[in-house]
């Protein structure tokens, strides 16, 4: 990272009034393939009461976090509730004649979570073959977990629900006075865009946690994370982690010897 110091941001609203369209980061899919993973399931045999109880929990926080929810995820949470409601009811003669296949109420939903893994697969080697020989971000990290690492070996990217579920376990960490705390002094998501971008000034990285110093409210925790995700949209900052729900890692994002965007570019990106 360059000498220079970071931008401070100028735009932002308050996080009572500003929200982020999930869509622009993952989709309902993505979520429905997060929970296969994290519950560590045969995505030939979901557990629909499972993974329906789970999809449906991440609707409700996404909500607290002010993410603006698609009418994907709405029809997808539709449509397990029908899978789950159908595999409860018992089968008619017809479907007893039925190819396995074709009786199970899971089998659409399984294509299409294949063949839409099929495709994001495809575009992450596509992203890996246009950064051969770039460096783009040739700086270490000063965690043993990811200094460890093999050179061939790079940090993952953290995958947004990854980042929600992190943001949950620090939700649960916030008090009951300090979730019902009436005259607090409310947060901008500009204001924590500063601080974050303050944070990581002069530093290669910081720990996710060293992003909630000192006592925690509601509003400081949701506006982090909408902080979080403006500048990951702005390509400011990079979310890693050594491997699928290790330690978080957030390193600013700006290539060696090159300058961030100015405040003055940052505001004219906003809508």
């Amino acid at each position: 990272m360059s000498g220079d110091s970071l931008p401070l941001y100028g735009g932002g609203e308050a996080s009572s009034a500003y929200t982020v369209r999930l869509e622009v980061f993952e989709g309902p899919l993505d979520l429905l393939l997060h929970l296969i993973r994290k519950n560590e399931v045969d995505i030939y045999d979901i557990p629909l009461s499972i993974i329906t109880r789970e999809y449906l929990e991440y609707i409700r926080l996404m909500k607290e976090l002010n993410l603006e929810i698609a009418g994907e995820f709405i029809v997808m949470a539709s449509t397990l509730i029908q899978i789950k409601s159908k595999m409860l009811l018992p089968p008619t003669p017809d479907e007893e004649s039925a190819e396995e296949d074709e009786k199970d109420p899971r089998a659409e939903l399984v294509r299409r979570l294949l063949e839409y893994q099929t495709y994001k697969d495809a575009g992450v080697t596509l992203a890996e073959q246009e950064m051969l020989g770039r460096e783009t971000f040739a700086r270490s990290f000063p965690s043993p977990e990811l200094a460890d690492m093999q050179p061939e070996e790079e940090p993952m990217e953290v995958e947004l629900f990854e980042l929600i579920e992190a943001f949950r376990a620090v939700l649960d960490r916030v008090s009951e006075e300090s979730f019902h705390e009436v005259g607090a002094e409310s947060i901008t998501i500009a204001e924590r865009i500063n601080e974050i971008l303050s944070l990581l000034e002069g530093k290669e990285s910081l720990l996710f946690d060293d992003l909630f110093p000192g006592e925690l409210t509601r509003d400081m925790v949701i506006a982090t994370f909408l902080a979080v995700l403006e500048l990951c949209k702005l390509k400011m900052v990079r979310i890693v982690q050594a491997n699928r729900h290790g330690i978080i890692w957030i390193s600013p994002a700006v290539l060696d010897g090159e300058d961030g965007l100015s405040a003055e570019e940052l505001a004219n990106d906003e809508p």
